[in-house]
Order: structure tokens, then C-alpha cells, then sequence
């Protein structure tokens, strides 16, 4: 390589070759006297040059080495002359490029030579330095030496020849390093690319005078000489430039410097180099920066050291700095780990107590780093963003912050010692500024008597070091009081201009869309680039604001920032956004005042770490007043806050021109940057309106502020400068909320909200009576009016909050609030929008909305600007309303009576305006509203006359309809959101919606609680219907009935029942007729109107209405209408009910039936009549009969009952092939109340009967009459279901007879007993009576009957009266009760011992009834004729006879039980003694001979058993034989007993004959008995038994004088003979079936 070999092919002209012999021999000539060898040397130097030309192909480098030995033999010789001659020959030999490395060598040695001997030192550098930059042959050691030789010449005692070696080292060093830059492009550039080499870091941990293996040439070279570089730098040997015997650390430090300055790629392309800075450079930059750090100048000079090294020296910690700020910026990503030391250092030479230089000179370099924005991003995202590592950035920020805060400290309290610097002291000042007309101030800081002017001031982007640059200062310089504020007040700025230049876009212009977000790769970043400088910045700007006395320094400030608070804003990062806004923001107030206000508004978490503190030092730092009140501009009152208490005495407020530029900041900050404040805002509008409220800014219209204090405030002062710019302030106000049509929507609600919130606290305030800021309010409006184009987006959150304002108490609030929502809403219906508003249908509900909802604010001021807004609005933009009609009417409508006469008044001039102009061009969809409004003030109380004009606007409107048709039929849609809905009716037609819509309303107007009203509506209603109807669909009519015809029925029914019967005072002369002088009267009439109107349309319409599908269902609401109407206890609606009922039902009887349909309508329509007519009868009956309060008795009258009777066959004759039994329970309900209803004395001629039956009333006759037809009907279609019910029915009123409906009750409750009339129900029962068993013939049959227990409930009816026997009323009831009861059994003791299991309730009724009625517990009365009571017996004797044939016969079909019961009954009649009753008469007459003979004779029959009466032993078990058996003994014994005992105690006196003739009876049936006994089988020895018993008393017997007892007494005994053996049991007996 050329490196190696020196450079070949060089082509040496003939020419030169021979100059070079003249040149030689010239020496040869100078030195052929003194230097004869030197002569000889170069007459063979000559020769060789001869030689070399004729012989081309020797070396030209070979010739050249041989001639130079002459030229270093004359180097030696120490003869100046001579040298130089020499010297130029070598330096035209190198810069022909004749020398190799040979040569080289040669050369250095002869240079080495001169210098130690120190002649032409200058030479020597230049031929060095031609030797080394002609070509690269030089290098190694040979390198080294020539490097060393000018090191060594730079410490030379000649100061040329030190300044030109110092030069040259620089030189060479760098040239050096060039090669390597070079060598590396060759190596790039060569074709067959060297691999990368293997680096085994061992081989150069140790340093050492050989490269690392694998190094090129040149960079071999380079490390070598690096390596010690460092070496000399840190006072250690050098391993490769040997030979040097002296070195400065200062110039080492320069060298190193500007090789890192200018060849960094050298270090990051080979890692050799990396390692070096790695290792070596920096742990010698640390090494040497240990003094600085240790040192500090404000301990005592006792405790300082003495040595050299423990003080710092400022050439090097000069240079050091130097070095650190190229390794930091240029090597940072190398030097990750090292530059974060570093860094810390730097930020260490901040701290107060090192020296100012110090500081100065740490500030300049990191005001190098602050202009580099990619610089200060690596620092964060090494550092900052990882979590183990010093937030370097942040630590940089907070130390500029420090250390602009540690300069405000007094004075005093510092101690320096190694130099007297004192703070400046500002110049004359008076109140804080300079004295004297027309002196501007000098720029600078002054805060808490500190004074530190502007020394110096930079370019953007630039810096202009000072003391770093002075290279050649020994001792450290005196720094000026404010150049540490100067250098510390650009680097804050630029750090602000970098994180823009980063985070931020390019400023966009107004008007331009929105500046993009950052990239989120770079988000993390970004971010965290806030979050580490916030605090540090915030604390160090905060000062620098206050302090400033210059304008334009405040001005930077600011501008900065509301740059910093703008990208915070764009990177979301609210709370350091929030902190930097209030910085301004507090700046903008005095100092106390802004406590107070930011206090109050800003929460804890937006002012920590630094900015909390420097807030709190600021604030508790006193401001003397001298400070500031020469610079105060305007003085104010205070706004209240919520942080001060109600009442509390505040001073005026004073603000200086500093305040009111904060403030432009702050206009402008929101102005340029209103997207990314978000919940900021709030913070800036608060501080803005307190501004304004202290400049005393009032609102005016469109939400502009004019200047207009209040003359009678006697603490405003405006200077008139600022009076001046008030109007600019305000215009910069208004173009601020102008600007929020470029803000975004998201923005934009931020923007409204804050205002929204600022508000709300305004309104806070006003509630305590304080008079309330209306910024909020004015700029709401503003914002809204500059955003029409977007309206939609914002009109919801802003319209809402002005309607919260126009409900305030506060009169001013309120006046406010709804000025804004009027003007907004009629700028936004005037605008003209993209879409054009009449076509919007959307944005006009929206825009007018707001408007609307002005009607639910109670304050009258407010509905009064509403309503006035809405007249302009008619009359300026009434033509494009059409989708707006509704709001409109809506608005109009919604005035009521509690907002009095005034505003119903201007609400219907209005409504007045828009029915007589608007009509015609409003919308067809808003007609039914206009139709709901107008009703609403016809319903309105306050004026009548309203009401009746509203009346006949309705004819208005339903002219315009009937005039309209065609045009209303073609232009209506099938929309049925837009029309009400009527359910029930389907496909209704628009047009008849509309008309639906007339009648409903005025069916409203029609139950209104004024006569009047009500008379006029209902007049129109009927009227409009009459004319109008034909018009209407057939199917409309159904919604006619029951949308409108039929709910108005319903409430005029309720409220007339709810109506009041006080009378009514007319008041004045108008008088009242009787029939009217009560609401309830006054309804009355009502109710008759409306039901005879409705009957009327039923009458005219009958065959539209039949038509409809559901005529079946509305003729059944009707009727139910009429019969409430006939329930009313008012006379005349009643009556004319009633004639309804019968109107119509004639009218339904004459229809024509054509079809099939028809005809099962016209059913369908008599089921309802049907139904109505049993709800008539059971609600007119139920509660006459049931109700319990005294008040309200009402007994329905027999007229009306008698009708319904005599209505209902006719109904009957229509539903009688679908009458069914519950059809009949329902019927017999009514028939029953109808009957049990009392009658008044008033009605006594409907008792009159009009039947051929005298006894019977009208209403009984009808009653029976209508059973008589149910019996027909039921017999004729064999429906055997009703016959059970038809008996039931019957036996309650043959009750009657007995048990007559009771109405002791209402009799107890009326006042007037008298008035009551008692109904004779005698005939009426035993009639129905009659009918039951005539039926019961008929019927007995019938399985319906038998399960329904028909037989059972007959003889239950048949109990009370047989019981009640001589109790009764007449004596006919019982006797009919005893024939019934004979005939029924007769016919139903058959079938009940048939179906014996149906019948088993009715044996134990029957066997009470006969008991009751055959054993009374009251005897005939005494007056009784012996005829009757022979007549009596003989029916008891009936009933035994009965009993007899019927039942004892087959008594194995008939329950125990009952037999039983029908022996105990026999038993009872048996005996005479156990028929009498005590009486007052003993008569014989009463002991009912006849019927104990009966009685006996049956029992008898049934216990006496021959063989040949087998036929009643049924299954082998006699029962009722069995019983009679044993009774019959029981029976004996009783009687035998008596007689014995009443005979012994008789005497001589004989018994009664009746007595005589039982015992003898006695005694001849127990011949008898024992007879019978004897021939029947034994099956119970029971009866054995029991007849032995008797035995003794036989025996005693026989002592009696009466031939009459002794005959049949001697049969007996004689019986008794046979019983002295017992009987042999008979087998073949006992096995009788």
C-alpha cells in the first residue's frame, strides 16, 4: 500500500533533475571551504542525479535518499547559512513528493537535530509541516517523532517560535486525524471491502506505545497520538510521542478539544477511539473536575486548602467546560452514562455558593445546549424517560429555575470570599423608575430590592459566548451583575423555542384549519419533555415576569409562555398547561388580588412542586408600595368572589401597565392558542372578566363591552392612556370570542362550558344580592353570534345555561339571560345559513327551542321579552317559520292564568296574528297545534271574552278547513307523527284528522267550568259536526264517536256528578232561575244537551254509523251513557234519559233487515240492549237496596222499574234464542231488587194493578209475567239448564210470603217514615208459589232438576211458612204451603228414591219440615172453629198417610237416617200425651185423635211381619221393620209407665177417655207385637229383650178398676205364656230372603 511503500510512479522531470544539480553544486560550493566532506557529499549527490537520468529504471526514491545525506551533514554544521540552503532543498524535495519513508526518516532525524540546537526554528516547523501534509508517507514513530519536536519547540523560550510551534501542533494534530477521515473513504471506496474487523477489547485496556492490531496506518497513528494526548493531560508519560520533556495542561485540554470537535466520525466509526473517549478522556475530564465541585466560595478562607489542586483554576475549568459541552453535544449517544455525570456537574456549578464565574461559565454552556432542540430531546429520552437513570433534563430546567431565584435573594445575606461581588444597585430610581423626563428605563430585573440589568442580548437560535472564549485569561474574570440573568433569560426562552421547534407545527394563520397533534411515536417524548421541564420553567418565568422593568423582556416572557402552555395544551397535558395560563393570569391581577381570585379557581393539583413554591415566596414577599404606584394605570372596584363573604368592605383595586400587558398576553394567548386551553379556559375567563369588571367594561348589545363606570364610583380612576386603549382592549376582547369560529367543536365546547361555569359562579354570587358580573353571560352571547355557521354544534350547552340565567332571582341576571337567548335567537333566523332555513326543518325546531323554553321560566319581565320576541319574529321572519310554527304556537300557548290578564293578552295577540295572517302559509302539520292553542285560550279563566273570541276562531279555523279542502286533502301526508293519533280507526285520512282535531278541542271547551263556554262550544261542536260531517270518511265516524262524542259524555257525566248543589251567587242585578241557580243544575242542563245531541247524531247518522265494524260496541256505550244518565237523582236527567232509552230502542225496532249480516248485527245490537238493560236494573236496585250512607238515599221510583219490567219482553222476544242461564241469573237479580225495592208514598197509584189478578201491583204482575214467559221458553226449547234457575227465582218470591224484602233500614235512616208504603208481596208470593209447583209437575224429571236439588230447595221455601203454620199471616199461605208440599212429594219422593244419591240434603230438610209443621210450637189459636180443626188434622194425616204408601214401604231405597227420622215421628204422633200442649183450654179437641191413630196404625204396620207380607223386606233387611220394633217398645214402656204412676196418683177418679182408650190401644198392640215376634225369624234379641222389660209392668197393670184396659190386658199376659221356654231357633227362617 502507498502507506506503506512510500508513493510510486512519480515521474521526475529531466528538468528538475537538473535543478536539483544546481542546487547541489551550489552547496558543494558554499561548503568547499569550511565543509569539505559536505563538498564531496554532493558532487557524488550530483553525479548519482546524472546517473538517475540516464538510467530511468533505478528508483528515483533510492537516488533521493543517497542525496540527502549531504543536505544532513549540512544541518549539522550548526552554520545558519548553510542550514537554510539546506532546508529549502529538502522542502523542494517534499513538495515534489520525491521522499519515502526512508527519506522521511532521515529528514526528521537532521530536523530533530536543528532543534535541539535551537536554530531556525521556524524553518523547521515549515519544513515539518511540508513534510507532513505533501503526502502521507510519514507516520509511526517516525510520526511521532516530528509531532514531539514541535511540541517540544511550542515550549520554546522564543514566543514567535512558540506561537508558530503552538500553531503548527494544532495543525499537525488535526492532519493526523484527517488522514484517518481519508483513509477510511479509501477503504470504502476500495473494491474488495475489508470484513469488519474482530475487536478484542483486552489488547487495548492497557495503554501502551503499540496500536491495537487491525488499525490501519492512519488511525494507528491517530489512537497513538490521542492516547497521549490524555497521558499528557494527565500529568502521566506519553507511549509513543517519546521525547517529550515538557506540557501544558491547559493546551492539552485545547488539543483534545478541537479533535473532538472537528473529527467525532473518527470516534464513532472505530470503536478503538470510542473506547479511548470512554475510558480515558472522560475519567479525566471527572478526574480534573474535582476541584470545582469540592471547591465552594462561601466557606471561610481557614477551611480552604492552600494546595493549587483543591482550588479551582479558571483556564482549565474553562477548557474543561469546554471539552464537556463538545463530549455532551457531539459524543452524547457514546457517552450515555459519562454525559449524564457530566450534565450533573454542570447543573452542580449553579448552586449559589460556587463562584460567579462558575456559574457563568456552566450557564454559557448550557445555553449552547438549549439551542439545540435535538440535543435537548436526546437528553429526555435518555435520561428523563428512563426509569433508572437522573432526570438530567428536568434537573437542567430546575437549576436555571434555582438559580433565577437565588439572584433575588437580598444581598446581605450572602458571603463570598474569594471576591467582592456585590449585587448591582440599580440607578436612581423614584418609585421604581428612572427620575427625569422622557428616560426610558434600563432593561433588567428588579425584585425585592435587587436590581440586575440586561448586559447582554442574543440572537434567536443564537449564543455568543464569552467567557468560555477566553483562552487567554489566567485569573478569572469579574463578571457583571447581570450577565447570569441575561444568559439564564435566553436559555429559558430557548428552551421554550426548542421544545416548540419540536413539539410544536409552524404557526398557522388565522383562519387555517387547526395545527395538527404530534405524532404519537414521539408522544412518550413529547410529553415527557413537559413533564420535566415545567416546574423549573414555570419557577424561573414567574420571577422574571414580576421582576422585569422593561416591556419588551415582559413581552418575551410571555410570549414564551403562552408558547410553553400551548404545547402543553397540544400534548393534553392539562396540569402544567393550567400552571403556565396562571402564571399570566396572575400577572394580569395585583399581587394580593390575584391570591385571592386564583386561590379561588384554581385547584391544588395545577400549582406544585416549584411553581407552588415560587408562588408562595412571591406572594409572601411584601411589594412596597413605591415599587408600583407610580406605574398604576387605573384604579376599580373589586368583583365580588365567593372566597370573599357577603358584606365584607374590599379597597379599590390597582393595576399597573404591566397588568394590563399581561393581559394582552393573556387575550392573545387565547386568542392564537383557544384549542388547546380546554378546562383552562375557565382560568382565563376569570381573570379577564375581573379585569373588566375592575376597568368597569359593562356589556352592550350583540355581547360587546363598552366603557360605561358608574359616575357615582368614587374610587375609579383611568389614566387616560388606558382610556384610550379600553376600547382597543375591548375590541381585542370581541376578536378573541370572534376567534372561536376557527376553534374546533371539542375546543369550541371548552370554550362554552368555561364561560357556562364562570357564569353559574356569577350567578352564585347574585343569589346573596350582590351585583353580578355579566361577562360570562355578554361573551356566551358573542361566541354564539360569531359561530352561526356551525350553530347546530354549539346552540344546545349554550342556550341551556342562558335559560338556568333567565330563571335567576336577580333582576339583571335575568335581564341578561334572556336579552341573550332573544337577540341569538333572532340573529340566527336572520342569518343566512347553507341550507337554507325554510328548508331546515331541523335547525329551526333547534333555533327557536331555547325560545320555547322560555315558557317554563316563572318571571312574568322574562315571558314578556319571550312573547315580544316572538311578535318581532312574526313580523320579520314569519314567512320562512314553516317548520317553526310548532315552537311558535307552542310558546304562545303555554301562557296560562297564572301569568295574568297583561301577558294572555299579548300571547293572543299573537295567536289573533297568526290565525288571521299565517293560516294560509303555515305548514298543513302545524294546523292541528293551531287548533290546540286556540283551544287554550278559550279554556283560559282570566278574561271571558278571550275565551268566546277564542270560541270563534275555531270557527275560523274550521272554515278555512271546509274552504280548503281540495288544497288541505292533496298537500297532507300520511305522517302520523305529525297529526295525533285517534287509536281504533286505521288508514284515518289526514283531512279528517284535522277535522278530529277541531272536534276534540272544542269537546274540551264543552265541559269548561263556565255555562257560557260550555253552551258556545257545544252549539259549535254539534253545529260544525252538522254541517261539516258530510265530509268526513265513513270510518272517520268512528273516531268521531269515541275520540269526541262519547269521552265527552263521560266527563260531563262526571262532572256533573262532582258538581256542587250550593246555590250560585250571580252577584250585581242579574237574577237566576230556580232551575239554574246550582252547578249541579247548570250541569244538568249540559247533560241533557250533550246526551240528546248524541242521540240526535245516532238518530241522522243511523245508517253511516251501522255501517262501522264496531256500531254494536258504540250503541252499547251509548246506552251505558243513558242508563247512567237515568241513575242521575236529578229529575230532569232522568227523565229525559229514559226517553233516550226508549227513543232509541224504537228507532232500532223499525230498522229493516235485509241481510244475513244485518240480521246477526241486529242480534248482536239486542244482546246489547240486553246487557244495558240488566245494568240499568241491577245499578238502579243494588244500591237502593245496599247503600249505607244516609246522604245520598235514592230510591229508584216504580215508574222506572215497571218500564224496565215492561221493557224487557220485547228485548226478550229478539234474544231468546241466545238466552242463556246466566242471561237469566242476571235477569232474575233485577227481577228480585225491582220487587225488593220500597215504595215512596208519592208513587201509591202505580200500585194500582192494570191484571185481571187484583192482589198483584204493576210491577209484580210484569215480574210474574215475565217468568211465566221464561217458563214458556224454556219448556217449549227444552232448555232444561233454566229450569233449575226459573224454580230458584220463584221460590225467592214465593218467600215472600213469609219473609218480605226488609227496608227497616232505609226506614231507619229516612227522616219522613210516613212516606214509605208498605207492598202487600202476599199474592205476589203464593202466586209464584203456585207457579212452582204447576212447574214442578212438569218437570220433576228432568236430570237438570234432580242435580240442581229442585225437590230439596221447594220444600226449604215450603219450612218457613209450614213451620210458621198458625203464625202466618193467613191462614191460606200455610195451608197452599201443605197442599204444595202434598202435591210436590207425591210427584218427587218417586224420583228421589230413584236417584237416591242426589237427594240426601233434601231427607233432612224434609224430615225438619214435617216435624215443624206436624208438631208446631204454637197451637190453633182458641178462637179456631171445630171444622177447621178437623180440616187441619185431616191434612196432618195427609202427610202420614203419605209417608205411609210413599216412603216405609221402601224403606231400603231411602236413607237411615231419614227413616229414622220418620219413626221418631210416628213415635211422637202416636201417643196423644206427646201431642198435647199446656193450654189455657183444655180441650180434647186439640189431642188429634185421629192423627196418633194414624200414627200408631203406620208404625204398627211396619213392625207386624206375617209370612205372607214379604214383599217389604227388601235384600233381607227390614230396616224400617226393626226400627218400628224397637221404638214401639220404647213407646210401650213410656205409656205403661205414665199410666201406672197417673193412676196411683188418680184415686177413685177414672183417667181422661182418651187416656183409657191409649192404654187400652197399648195393650192390644202388644198381643200383637208378640204375635208377629213369635212368627219372624230372630235375627237381634234386642227386641226379646225389651219386650220381657215390659212384663212387670203388665203385671202392675192388672190392679186398674177399667174394664176397658183389663180385656186387652188379660190377651196380653196370655201372650207372655210362650216366652217362659225360649223359642227354638229356625234355620231355614233365618236363611229368608
Amino acid at each position: 500500500m502507498a502507506f506503506e511503500n512510500g508513493i510510486s510512479n512519480v515521474e521526475v522531470s529531466a528538468a528538475f533533475i537538473e535543478t536539483l544539480q544546481t542546487d547541489f553544486k551550489n552547496l558543494a560550493g558554499e561548503s568547499k571551504k569550511k565543509y569539505p566532506v559536505i563538498k564531496e557529499s554532493c558532487e557524488e549527490a550530483v553525479i548519482k542525479l546524472k546517473s538517475a537520468l540516464s538510467t530511468p529504471q533505478t528508483s528515483i526514491f533510492y537516488v533521493i535518499n543517497q542525496v540527502i545525506y549531504p543536505l544532513s551533514q549540512g544541518c549539522e554544521t550548526k552554520d545558519v547559512k548553510l542550514i537554510k540552503f539546506c532546508l529549502q532543498i529538502i522542502q523542494k524535495l517534499i513538495t515534489h513528493q520525491l521522499i519515502d519513508q526512508k527519506g522521511a526518516l532521515y529528514i526528521t532525524d537532521t530536523l530533530w537535530t536543528l532543534m535541539e540546537s535551537g536554530i531556525e526554528e521556524v524553518k523547521i516547523l515549515q519544513s515539518v509541516t511540508l513534510l507532513l501534509t505533501t503526502n502521507t508517507v510519514v507516520h509511526g514513530d517516525t510520526l511521532a517523532r516530528t509531532l514531539v519536536l514541535c511540541f517540544r519547540l511550542h515550549f520554546a523560550k522564543n514566543s514567535t517560535t512558540i506561537n508558530t510551534a503552538g500553531a503548527t501542533v494544532r495543525q499537525l494534530v488535526s492532519l493526523v486525524f484527517e488522514r484517518v477521515v481519508a483513509e477510511d473513504e479509501m477503504l470504502a471506496k476500495s473494491e474488495n471491502t475489508p470484513t469488519v474487523r474482530q475487536i478484542n477489547m483486552d489488547d487495548f485496556k492497557i495503554p501502551s506505545g503499540t496500536p491495537p492490531k487491525g488499525l490501519p496506518p492512519c488511525a494507528a497513528d491517530a489512537y497513538l497520538l490521542f492516547q497521549d494526548l490524555v497521558q499528557l493531560v494527565n500529568a502521566d508519560q506519553p507511549y509513543w510521542l517519546i521525547g517529550m520533556t515538557e506540557m501544558t495542561r491547559t493546551f492539552g485540554l485545547e488539543l483534545l478539544e478541537s479533535v473532538l470537535t472537528q473529527f467525532s466520525i473518527v470516534f464513532y466509526k472505530n470503536a478503538e477511539f470510542s473506547f479511548l473517549l470512554k475510558e480515558r478522556v472522560c475519567a479525566l475530564v471527572i478526574k480534573l473536575f474535582s476541584p470545582n465541585i469540592k471547591y465552594r466560595s462561601t466557606l471561610p478562607s481557614s477551611v480552604q486548602q492552600a494546595t493549587p489542586f483543591e482550588k479551582p483554576y479558571f483556564p482549565i475549568s474553562m477548557r474543561l467546560l469546554r471539552v464537556v459541552s463538545i463530549l455532551i453535544q457531539k459524543y452524547h449517544s457514546l457517552l450515555v452514562t459519562e454525559c449524564e455525570i457530566f450534565l450533573s456537574l454542570i447543573v452542580k456549578f449553579l448552586d449559589p455558593d460556587k463562584p460567579t464565574w462558575q456559574r457563568s461559565l456552566a450557564l454559557e454552556v448550557l445555553h449552547k445546549m438549549t439551542i439545540q432542540p435535538e440535543l435537548l430531546n436526546s437528553f429526555c429520552k435518555c435520561y428523563d424517560l428512563n426509569k433508572h437513570t437522573t432526570s438530567i433534563f428536568q434537573d437542567i430546567v430546575n437549576s436555571l429555575g434555582a438559580y433565577v431565584q437565588s439572584l433575588f435573594v437580598n444581598p446581605q445575606l450572602q458571603i463570598n470570599n474569594t471576591m467582592n461581588i456585590t449585587q448591582g444597585q440599580p440607578p436612581v430610581f423614584l418609585g421604581g423608575l428612572p427620575a427625569g423626563p422622557g428616560v426610558s428605563p434600563q432593561p433588567g430585573f428588579l425584585l425585592r430590592g435587587v436590581w440586575l440589568p440586561i448586559v447582554t442580548t442574543f440572537p434567536t437560535g443564537q449564543t455568543k459566548s464569552i467567557y468560555l472564549e477566553m483562552l487567554d485569561k489566567i485569573e478569572p474574570p469579574t463578571i457583571p451583575d447581570g450577565y447570569g440573568i441575561s444568559i439564564a433569560y435566553a436559555s429559558l426562552l430557548e428552551i421554550i423555542r426548542s421544545l416548540q421547534i419540536t413539539i410544536g407545527p409552524q404557526h398557522h394563520v388565522e383562519g387555517e384549519s387547526p395545527p395538527p397533534r404530534p405524532k404519537e411515536i414521539n408522544k412518550e417524548l413529547y410529553c415527557q419533555l413537559i413533564k420535566s421541564s415545567w416546574c423549573g420553567l414555570l419557577a424561573a418565568l414567574s420571577p422574571l415576569i414580576d421582576a422585569s422593568t422593561d416591556e419588551s423582556i415582559t413581552e418575551n416572557v410571555l410570549k414564551a409562555i403562552q408558547t410553553y402552555a400551548s404545547l402543553c395544551g397540544q400534548l393534553n397535558l392539562d396540569t402544567p398547561r393550567d400552571a403556565f395560563i396562571t402564571a399570566i393570569c396572575k400577572s394580569s391581577l395585583p399581587p394580593h388580588y390575584a391570591l385571592t381570585v386564583l386561590n379561588t379557581i384554581t385547584s391544588g393539583s395545577a400549582l406544585r412542586t416549584g411553581h407552588s413554591q415560587e408562588l408562595n415566596a412571591q406572594l409572601v414577599a411584601q411589594y412596597g408600595e413605591a415599587d408600583y404606584r407610580q406605574q398604576v394605570v387605573a384604579v376599580g372596584t373589586p368583583l365580588p368572589t365567593s372566597s370573599v363573604p357577603a358584606g365584607t368592605q374590599q379597597g379599590p383595586v390597582m393595576l399597573t401597565s404591566k397588568n394590563l400587558q399581561s393581559m394582552r398576553a393573556l387575550l392573545s394567548l387565547a386568542h392564537c392558542h383557544g384549542s388547546i386551553l380546554g378546562s383552562s379556559w375557565h382560568l382565563v375567563l376569570t381573570t379577564l372578566q375581573h379585569l373588566v369588571w375592575i376597568l368597569g367594561l359593562k356589556p352592550s348589545t350583540g355581547g360587546s363591552l363598552k366603557a360605561g363606570r358608574l359616575t357615582t364610583d368614587t374610587n375609579a380612576v383611568i389614566t387616560t392612556s388606558v382610556m384610550a386603549d379600553l376600547p382597543v382592549l375591548s375590541q381585542m376582547l370581541s376578536r378573541l370570542f370572534e376567534s372561536s369560529q376557527y376553534l374546533d367543536d371539542v375546543a369550541l365546547h371548552h370554550l362554552i362550558n368555561a364561560l357556562c361555569k364562570l357564569s353559574q359562579e356569577a350567578m352564585e354570587l347574585a343569589y346573596s344580592n350582590r351585583e353580578p358580573s355579566l361577562f360570562a353571560v355578554a361573551k356566551l352571547l358573542e361566541t354564539g353570534l360569531v359561530n352561526m355557521p356551525r350553530i347546530e354544534v354549539l346552540w344546545r350547552p349554550l342556550t341551556n345555561h342562558l335559560l338556568e340565567v333567565c330563571r335567576h332571582p336577580h333582576i339583571r341576571m335575568r335581564e341578561w339571560g334572556v336579552e341573550a337567548i332573544t337577540y341569538l335567537v333572532k340573529s340566527a333566523l336572520h342569518y343566512k345559513h347553507t341550507v337554507p332555513l325554510r328548508d331546515n326543518q331541523k335547525l329551526q325546531t333547534l333555533l327557536l327551542g331555547p325560545l320555547f323554553e322560555l315558557s317554563s321560566v316563572p318571571h312574568g319581565d322574562v315571558r314578556q321579552r319571550q312573547l315580544e320576541c316572538v311578535l318581532e319574529i312574526l313580523h320579520g321572519a314569519g314567512e320562512t317559520l314553516s317548520h317553526g310554527w310548532p315552537l311558535v304556537l307552542g310558546i304562545i300557548g303555554a301562557v296560562n292564568d297564572q301569568h295574568g290578564e297583561n301577558l294572555i293578552r299579548i300571547a293572543f295577540q299573537c295567536l289573533q296574528l297568526v290565525i288571521t295572517d299565517f293560516l294560509p302559509v303555515m305548514p298543513w302539520r302545524c294546523l292541528p297545534l293551531c287548533v290546540d292553542t286556540v283551544s287554550k285560550f278559550g279554556s283560559q279563566t282570566q278574561e271571558l271574552n278571550i275565551s268566546l273570541t277564542a270560541v270563534g276562531l275555531m270557527w275560523n279555523i274550521s272554515d278555512y278547513f271546509h274552504q280548503n279542502q281540495g288544497k288541505l286533502s292533496q298537500t297532507l301526508t300520511e305522517d302520523t307523527t305529525v297529526l295525533p293519533d285517534f287509536p281504533g280507526t286505521l288508514n284515518m285520512p289526514s283531512f279528517d284528522k284535522l277535522w278530529m282535531c277541531l272536534y276534540a278541542r272544542l269537546g274540551e271547551l264543552c265541559v269548561d267550568t263556565r255555562p257560557a263556554v260550555r253552551k258556545s262550544a257545544g252549539q259549535t261542536l254539534f253545529s260544525t259536526i252538522s254541517a261539516h260531517g258530510g265530509l268526513l270518511k265513513q270510518s272517520t265516524w268512528q273516531a268521531i264517536l269515541w275520540q269526541v262524542l262519547f269521552p265527552l259524555l263521560d266527563k260531563v257525566r262526571s262532572l256533573s256528578n262532582s258538581a256542587s248543589s250550593e246555590k250560585v251567587d250571580a252577584g250585581g242585578n242579574i237574577l237566576i232561575h230556580h232551575t239554574r241557580n246550582t252547578a249541579q243544575k247548570q250541569w244538568a242542563e249540559t247533560q241533557v244537551l250533550t246526551l240528546s245531541g248524541v242521540a240526535r247524531v245516532f238518530n241522522t247518522k243511523r245508517q253511516l254509523l251501522q255501517a262501522l265494524g264496531d256500531f254494536p260496541r258504540a250503541w252499547s256505550i251509548l246506552l251505558e251513557f243513558i242508563e247512567n244518565a237515568a241513575l242521575s237523582k236529578n229529575n230532569e236527567v232522568s227523565i229525559a234519559a229514559l226517553k233516550s232509552f226508549q227513543e232509541i230502542l224504537f228507532l232500532s225496532k223499525s230498522q229493516s233487515v235485509d241481510n244475513k249480516s244485518a240480521v246477526i248485527e241486529d242480534r248482536e245490537i239486542w244482546s246489547i240492549a240486553w246487557k244495558v238493560w240488566v245494568k240499568i236494573g241491577t245499578e238502579i236496585t243494588v244500591p237502593a237496596l245496599e247503600t249505607e250512607s244516609t246522604n245520598d238515599l235514592y230510591c229508584p221510583s216504580q215508574t222506572f222499574l215497571t218500564a224496565l219490567v215492561q221493557i224487557f219482553p220485547s228485548v226478550f222476544q229478539h234474544i231468546k234464542s241466545n238466552f242463556n242461564l246466566d242471561d237469566l241469573k242476571q235477569l232474575g237479580t233485577v227481577l228480585t231488587n225491582a220487587v225488593s225495592v220500597p215504595v215512596y208514598g208519592e208513587t201509591t197509584p202505580y200500585i194500582i194493578s192494570t191484571s185481571s189478578d187484583v192482589s198483584l201491583t204493576p210491577l209484580h204482575d210484569g215480574v210474574l209475567h215475565t217468568m211465566e214467559l221464561l217458563q214458556k221458553e224454556a219448556l217449549s226449547r227444552n232448555n232444561s239448564k233454566m229450569i233449575p234457575e226459573i224454580f230458584k227465582r220463584l221460590l225467592i218470591f214465593a218467600k215472600f210470603t213469609c219473609s218480605p224484602p226488609s227496608t227497616s233500614k232505609l226506614e231507619n235512616k229516612h227522616n219522613k217514615v210516613s212516606d214509605w208504603v208498605a207492598m202487600n208481596y202476599i199474592p205476589f208470593g203464593e202466586k209464584a208459589m203456585s207457579m212452582t209447583v204447576k212447574l214442578y209437575d212438569k218437570t220433576a224429571e228432568n236430570p237438570e232438576v234432580i242435580s240442581a236439588n229442585i225437590l230439596h230447595g221447594i220444600v226449604a221455601a215450603l219450612h218457613k211458612p209450614l213451620a210458621l203454620k198458625y203464625n202466618c199471616y193467613t191462614n191460606s199461605i200455610w195451608k197452599l204451603a201443605a197442599n204444595s208440599l202434598i202435591t210436590v212429594l207425591k210427584t218427587g219422593l218417586k224420583v228421589a228414591r230413584i236417584h237416591g244419591n242426589q237427594f240426601a240434603a233434601m231427607w233432612t230438610e224434609l224430615a225438619a219440615t214435617l216435624n215443624d209443621f206436624l208438631f208446631p210450637s204454637m197451637c190453633a189459636p182458641a178462637d179456631k172453629g171445630l171444622d177447621e180443626m178437623v180440616t187441619d188434622e185431616a191434612t196432618d194425616c195427609q202427610l202420614i198417610e203419605l209417608l205411609r204408601t210413599e216412603v216405609l214401604p221402601y224403606s231400603s231405597q231411602i236413607p237411615k237416617e231419614f227413616i229414622m227420622q220418620v219413626v221418631i215421628l210416628l213415635n211422637k204422633g202416636s201417643i196423644h200425651s206427646a201431642t198435647n200442649v199446656k193450654t189455657d183450654i183444655d180441650s180434647e179437641l186439640t189431642l188429634r185423635e185421629e192423627f196418633a191413630k194414624t200414627c200408631f196404625e203406620t208404625l204398627l204396620q211396619f213392625s207386624l211381619i206375617d209370612g205372607d207380607n214379604k214383599a217389604l223386606v227388601v235384600n233381607g233387611d227390614d230396616l224400617a221393620g226393626q226400627l218400628a220394633v224397637t221404638s214401639l217398645l220404647q213407646r210401650f214402656q213410656e205409656v205403661l209407665e205414665k199410666y201406672i204412676e197417673d193412676e196411683k196418683l188418680s184415686g177413685k177418679c177414672p183417667l181422661p177417655r182418651y187416656r183409657l182408650s191409649e192404654i187400652s190401644f197399648v195393650l192390644k198392640a202388644v198381643t200383637t207385637l208378640i204375635i208377629s215376634m213369635k212368627k219372624a225369624p230372630i235375627r237381634d234379641s234386642t227386641a226379646w229383650e225389651h219386650l220381657i222389660k215390659l212384663y212387670p209392668h203388665l203385671v202392675e197393670c192388672t190392679t186398674t178398676t177399667s174394664t176397658q184396659v183389663s180385656r186387652p190386658l188379660k190377651e196380653a199376659l196370655l201372650q207372655f205364656c210362650d216366652l217362659l221356654q225360649p223359642p227354638m231357633s229356625n234355620k231355614a227362617n233365618g236363611e229368608k230372603i
